[in-house]
């Protein structure tokens, strides 16, 4: 049973229609991307979600059910804008909001140490917020977010300002909410991200749900009529059934004529003799789905 279904939804501020018709789903035990270009209406899409903004139609089922006060405290929600304490000393800060979500304060100040440990932030657990580095606040927001253990998680945009050892940090916890069995909603502009992580997305543009599923299932569906490969040797300047030969990092990029497919591309060179390191489909990045979709031109149908 998922534990979000987000059904149509749609919410107008003024003359301006924020959210037209947006539709998703997002089981337990899977990290699901929401994405979309800036003013997409992603941020109003989760406000609904959290039962901050009402919907102007539509419905929104959040752990069973619409929100309530009690779910709330099984939420966990990191908003791209930092919305930490400035003021007081971090270790302070994430106790005190750990309580707000229904810990008990020794068990709050338990599972701050162990993130602030986690996190290599224990050093700097004295110092005030508006003190630490932007990478530093990050870690801080991230551990606010999970340190009650929610069942439903909601970031924004989860990877600024950290470094590559940090980033790789939040990817592994994320994963292992995941195999937790929780339900994780992200946000973010950094699509090989979401390429590693998610295991489905929906992406919004201009209000609306325009591409939704499985991520091998999406890319499969934008394949181009290419291949890439490999070779121990030069290839000939022009082979049958190929019409056009690109440079691709390392492997060439194989542009096959009308008709043809990559098992018969495959034997053509194989016939030749042509010695293959690698052979596989070229298969489209998100960042070059995410083009192509936004595009005045665009899906493929």
């Amino acid at each position: 049973m998922p534990t979000i279904v987000v059904d149509r939804i749609a919410k107008s501020f003024g003359a301006v229609k924020a959210v037209k018709d947006v539709s998703f789903e997002v089981n337990p035990g899977e990290i699901f991307g929401l994405l979309g270009p800036n003013g997409a209406g992603k941020t109003t899409s989760i406000r609904i979600i959290l039962d901050i903004f009402k919907p102007d139609a539509g419905t929104v089922s959040i752990l069973g059910g619409p929100m309530s006060e009690e779910k709330k405290d099984r939420i966990g929600y990191m908003p791209e804008e930092r919305g930490l304490y400035q003021e007081i000393q971090l270790e302070r800060c994430l106790i005190y909001l750990a309580t707000l979500k229904g810990l008990e304060e020794n068990d709050a100040r338990t599972r701050v140490g162990e993130y602030l440990e986690r996190f290599d932030l224990a050093s700097s657990r004295h110092k005030k917020v508006k003190e630490l580095s932007k990478g530093m606040q990050q870690k801080a927001q991230l551990i606010n977010t999970l340190v009650h253990q929610p069942d439903v998680v909601i970031i924004d945009e989860p990877f600024t300002a950290l470094d590559p050892v940090n980033t790789q940090m939040v990817k592994d916890l994320l994963k292992e909410q995941r195999d937790e069995g929780k339900t994780i909603i992200m946000c973010t502009h950094q699509m090989h991200q979401v390429e590693e992580l998610a295991d489905r997305i929906a992406l919004i543009n201009k209000g609306e749900t325009v591409l939704y599923g499985g991520l091998d299932e999406i890319r499969r569906r934008y394949t181009s009529d290419g291949v890439l490969i490999r070779t121990l040797s030069e290839l000939p300047a022009s082979l049958p059934g190929v019409r056009e030969i690109h440079d691709h990092n390392s492997s060439k990029l194989l542009k096959f004529e009308p008709g043809q497919t990559p098992q018969n591309i495959l034997n053509m060179l194989v016939d030749k003799n042509i010695i293959l390191e690698q052979f596989e489909i070229a298969m489209p990045t998100l960042d070059e789905i995410f083009i192509q979709v936004v595009s005045p031109e665009g899906k493929p149908e």
